[in-house]
């Protein structure tokens, strides 16, 4: 008995060593995080990264590689920043890595369970994204609206020719912003929100341009998020106070559409509106449909805090890149005359025919993207990339401006050369095997803004090019000019570009 006893505990003693040796075995071959600087307790990596999180970790890159993870107080963040490991990112894990994190301040009025944006991939979302693409983004609906944009155009162009005959000089970032944000404002309601040169202009401008700040400013409370119940910094307190004021606006003209469909009704009325206001009236008026009120109020102040601030500063770029580089502007305008010859007008449907000036768009977008790290992914569940893991819940920033100046991508990435895209069929859309390029993302959270920004912000560029030629105010040479960006989640001109324009 004690024989059997014996061997009983060497067979058990013989099968827990293999199982042991097993563990180890599978342990040792589990992926283990990214490679990163190693973190600092309670505050992880926050001194390496500082005020400038771009440039920090897109050096921090290039030593720990395109995969690399860092600690951000508390929050484990995963920094991309090469296109093959953007694609395994947002191509070929894209429903796993599709989460949001999202920055304290959009917790604000419960934006953050409520915008197309920030919400992960749900019932809700679905119905959000596909109510946006058919009745905004849409070819069909894009062409419908497109004499809107060019009235709006136009009105850019008036106020141009008013400043160049009084020889005053033009704020374009400012100028762009109005007639982004009317041809929206047109869009979506029929009506303008602001007039060129106007206080209400900047009025809107400072609004959402505070929504966008709070948004990207360094938070505590973003890497402790324990601290949120106090809100140290304001932040979210600020941003409730601008999120209050718009959607306010907002509201008061639904209730206004809303009692005039009522009134047209009872006094069987023929005026009607065909604008995308109705569209989502009837969406959530609709006991079958995903969407409630609320949502669609949200949507819209997504679009235009997403809409007004990319477009517009993105038409600043590329102005500011044509003033800055001469040579560049000379083509851009040769190909204009060449297309349309002297005195004509331009429309929307012709910026096919302008390739060189698309290149000049692409790369504006190429040397600036409007979000750096696009909007931050979240891991729905732990994903192994390229050897690595992504664990569940962590933070996953796509680094595109970083892989916007890769050399061994780019020839020469920090000169502002357009012909590289004359040269190269290069699909910005993120579809298909071509990641060098993203700067509207991929995947699901794809920007769906994208084909209005094709259309609409090449159009606005070559209605300025065509009909003006610009110089700089008090003698300011071309190459003298501050081109420097501050970051946020979006990237701006710290110089507002000034300019003088002068009738062709």
């Amino acid at each position: 008995m004690e024989e059997y006893t014996a061997l009983l505990i060497l067979l058990a003693s013989f099968l827990l060593a293999i199982f042991l040796m097993f563990r180890s075995s599978h342990h040792n071959k589990s992926p283990k995080l990214p490679p990163g600087p190693s973190p600092y307790p309670i505050i992880g990596n926050l001194l390496e990264i500082g005020s400038d999180p771009l440039l920090s970790l897109t050096n921090l890159s290039k030593t720990y590689g395109p995969i690399m993870s860092v600690k951000l107080g508390t929050r484990t963040t995963i920094v991309i920043s090469s296109t093959a490991a953007a694609r395994e990112v947002l191509n070929n894990n894209d429903l796993a890595l599709s989460g949001r994190t999202f920055p304290d301040s959009v917790r604000a009025l419960d934006h953050h369970v409520t915008s197309m944006a920030w919400i992960p991939v749900s019932p809700q979302w679905r119905a959000l994204r596909k109510a946006c693409n058919t009745n905004i983004f849409s070819g069909l609906r894009l062409d419908s609206t497109q004499l809107l944009r060019h009235k709006k155009v136009r009105d850019l162009i008036e106020f141009v020719e008013e400043c160049s005959r009084n020889g005053d000089v033009v704020d374009l970032g400012q100028a762009a912003f109005t007639t982004v944000l009317n041809s929206l404002s047109n869009t979506f309601f029929s009506l303008d929100f602001a007039g060129f040169g106007s206080g209400k202009s900047m009025e809107y401008k400072e609004l959402l341009k505070g929504i966008v700040d709070e948004a990207g400013v360094p938070n505590v409370v973003d890497a402790f998020p324990v601290l949120s119940v106090i809100d140290p910094q304001g932040v979210r307190k600020r941003t409730i106070g601008y999120y209050t004021k718009f959607l306010g606006l907002l509201g008061g003209i639904m209730e206004e559409r809303l009692r005039f469909n009522a009134s047209k009704k009872a006094m069987k009325s023929s005026k009607e509106y065909s604008d995308v206001l109705d569209s989502f009236i009837e969406l959530f008026q609709d006991k079958s449909s995903e969407l409630k009120r609320i949502d669609v109020l949200h949507l819209f102040m997504d679009l235009f805090i997403a809409g007004t601030d990319t477009s517009s500063s993105t038409l600043e770029w590329a102005m500011a890149e044509l003033i800055h580089n001469p040579e560049k502007m000379a083509k851009a305008k040769a190909e204009l005359e060449q297309v349309l010859g002297k005195n004509a007008q331009i429309e929307e449907h012709q910026v096919s025919n302008f390739p060189y000036l698309q290149a000049v768009f692409k790369e504006t977008l190429r040397l600036h993207p409007p979000a750096p790290f696009l909007l931050p992914h979240k891991a729905n569940e732990d994903v192994e990339i390229r050897g690595f893991l992504i664990p569940k819940d962590a933070q996953i920033l796509v680094n595109v401006w970083a892989m916007a100046r890769d050399p061994s991508i780019w020839e020469n990435p920090y000169v502002f050369t357009p012909e590289r895209f004359l040269d190269d069929e290069i699909d910005y859309r993120g579809t298909g095997r071509d990641f060098r390029f993203i700067p509207f993302g991929a995947g699901r959270r794809t920007c769906p803004g994208l084909p209005y920004a094709s259309r609409a912000l090449t159009f606005i560029l070559a209605s300025l090019l065509y009909q003006f030629d610009w110089k700089l105010p008090d003698g300011l040479k071309p190459e003298n000019m501050d081109m420097s960006q501050n970051y946020g989640i979006t990237l701006h001109k710290i110089q507002p570009l000034r300019a003088i324009p002068v009738k062709v």
